[in-house]
């Protein structure tokens, strides 16, 4: 039997990426993806949708996605779906979630529509140091 487990989506960032390192240095970075739907039911009234999916980066597209994605950002991931699974500490009942592991990404403009605002884009040396203090990046500095 044939097996096919890809995703494609396109979304904009709920929040900042969340980097961490595993014990062995790998880095590891969490984005939630706002992804919209619009259609017209049958009556012609407009609906929308709006789903959220989190996502997991490795390595260095964990890195550079914490170094230049803000919130609201728009991104194309393609990547795999995975369960998340473990054990709520309140009641003890197992716990599963669906995710994404990106094994792809690539940056688009804002969700506005617009071109990204590198005035908003930190790298992780002044995240890590202040918040007062920003780098700015252009669109060309994005190392792939």
């Amino acid at each position: 039997m044939a097996n096919l487990n890809k995703v494609l989506l396109i979304g904009n960032l709920t929040r900042d990426p969340e980097l961490r390192y595993t014990p062995r240095g790998t880095a590891v970075a969490d984005i939630s993806l706002a992804i919209n739907r619009v259609w017209h039911d049958d009556a012609k009234q407009k609906q929308e949708e709006t789903i959220f999916v989190d996502v997991t980066l490795w390595g260095k597209q964990a890195e550079i996605a914490q170094q230049y994605l803000v919130k609201g950002r728009g991104c194309f991931v393609e990547g795999r779906l995975t369960m998340d699974t473990w054990e709520d500490k309140t009641t003890g009942q197992k716990r599963t979630k669906l995710k994404v592991v990106a094994e792809s990404l690539q940056f688009l403009p804002d969700g506005k529509g617009g071109k990204h605002d590198p005035a908003r884009t930190t790298d992780s040396a002044s995240r890590s140091d202040s918040a007062s203090s920003h780098n700015q990046h252009d669109e060309d500095d994005i190392p792939f």
